[in-house]
């Protein structure tokens, strides 16, 4: 009697490339902010954009607020009716068109020297990253209700012999002119600097991160390529315009929309000052609502149009 014996070859297991793991291991640190935003802060934002289109009441006198469907009377008032609002938002862009600049350039120039071969170089890195660590806790909170900017105003100052206080600033105009006696210079790249000169610790104080993303990018740059350009002759102006410029402008964009973000975020902002303080008046959650979507919105404009023009000069190196 002859049986056929069947034998089934063992099923192979499926294995995950290493794409899909690392896909997978993504997914799991990003979960707990993908939760966070479905559960806190999604009805929130649905919140926020519904008392902006509606008006608060509260009826017979209960402690619950009834809210009434309006349209767009919050965004009319915000632009038409409030007599500081437009103002408000135009000298904060007017801050973020100043901003921008002077930071990008301090972070670059500094990251450019701390990435030097210098003895203590750690130590200066630490030294300007100090003001970041610090801007967190009391300091942001004290640069929050200027304070400091109270005392100065209000302090003696030092006597120059003019009769004028200078406690509020460290150059004046009249300094910097001296300093460009012999270029040809307009005035308001002069007032461009003095202010510059004058606002160098909030320069100093927002450009740490800026200039740790610019020390990440110089330090990518392969050191054959220094070596080649010296060997042919370089000097160190064509070697930063034309190598080192080039190879760290996604940093340059990077750093742009992070600054834009910060500008527009930070506590010291004038918009945003002025729309918690709305929120603090009578009816004032909906009108805050409202003014503070306009501005979202104006923001994230900002930040494609800042993206736009970037890229259109970002160089990326094809790595074959």
């Amino acid at each position: 009697m002859t049986s056929e014996m069947k034998v089934k070859a063992p099923k192979k297991r499926k294995v995950a490339s290493l794409e899909r793991k690392k896909a997978r291991a993504g997914w799991i640190f990003v979960l707990p902010f993908v939760l966070g935003f479905l559960l806190v802060y999604l009805p929130i934002i649905v919140d926020s954009i519904t008392y902006s289109f509606c008006e608060m009441k509260v009826v017979g006198g209960g402690s619950k607020p009834v809210f009434e469907f309006v349209g767009w009377a919050n965004y009319e008032n915000a632009l038409f009716k409030n007599p500081n609002y437009v103002s408000t938002l135009l000298s904060g862009l007017a801050d973020m068109v100043f901003d921008i600049p002077m930071i990008l350039i301090f972070s670059l120039f500094m990251a450019v020297l701390l990435n030097q071969k210098m003895a203590g170089r750690a130590v200066f890195r630490a030294i300007f990253f100090i003001p970041v660590i610090l801007s967190t806790g009391v300091m942001e909170s004290i640069e929050a209700g200027n304070i400091l900017g109270d005392y100065m105003e209000g302090a003696e100052g030092i006597d120059d012999g003019s009769g004028e206080s200078t406690a509020s600033e460290i150059v004046s105009s009249m300094d910097v002119e001296k300093m460009f006696s012999g270029m040809a210079v307009g005035q308001g790249l002069v007032e461009y600097v003095t202010t510059a000169i004058n606002n160098i610790y909030d320069i100093v104080n927002r450009s740490g991160v800026q200039m740790l993303i610019f020390l990440a990018g110089l330090q990518s740059i392969s050191p054959a390529i220094y070596e080649s350009v010296q060997i042919d002759g370089a000097s160190s102006w064509e070697t930063f315009w034309k190598i080192t410029f080039p190879m760290i402008s996604p940093m340059i964009l990077v750093n742009a929309v992070y600054t834009v973000i910060d500008s527009f975020t930070t506590d010291s902002n004038v918009v945003m000052r002025f729309i918690s303080d709305q929120y603090n008046q009578p009816n004032g959650n909906v009108i805050s609502s409202a003014m503070a979507w306009m501005y979202f919105l104006i923001v994230i404009g900002i930040i494609a149009l800042v993206a736009g023009i970037f890229s259109a000069f970002v160089f990326y190196q094809r790595r074959d």
